[in-house]
């Protein structure tokens, strides 16, 4: 019998500038291409695919619900574990990316920061909080 859920496989994202996009994200996340064509670019985080897809070929993919505008309001968040969150909040900055939040120590235990890419989709970094927080 085959185990349900499976394991998340791919999360497409539509862009609108996929060339930013893909630039963002083989520079802020370190990684290379993993495959590509001339409507979407795919990088591996561990064994989920991200594919980005230009918003022009988004229809064919999910008609005949429509493709929001990424203005629209977020409507999902990406995490992302790391060691240490400020460590990565330096490198972040360093790549002129800009924080919508933190680095803060959350009520559940983790200290996360989170960030927007190219196409409105939200990133968020977490780690273990240290005890007594990153200022103890």
């Amino acid at each position: 019998m085959v185990a349900w859920p499976g394991d998340i496989q791919a999360v497409t994202l539509f862009v609108e500038d996929l060339a930013k996009a893909k630039s963002f994200y083989r520079e802020v996340f370190e990684l290379p291409v993993h495959y590509e064509d001339e409507n979407s670019a795919v990088f591996r985080f561990g064994v989920t695919m991200i594919n980005l897809l230009a918003v022009a070929s988004a229809p064919e993919l999910v008609a005949p619900a429509p493709v929001a505008a990424p203005d629209h309001g977020v409507r999902a968040q990406f995490t992302l574990g790391v060691t240490d969150v400020d460590q990565v909040c330096r490198r972040l900055a360093e790549r002129g990316v800009a924080l919508l939040n933190g680095p803060v120590d959350r009520a559940w235990g983790l200290r996360t920061a989170s960030f927007r890419d190219p196409g409105g989709h939200i990133w968020e970094i977490a780690a273990p909080s240290a005890p007594g927080g990153a200022g103890a």
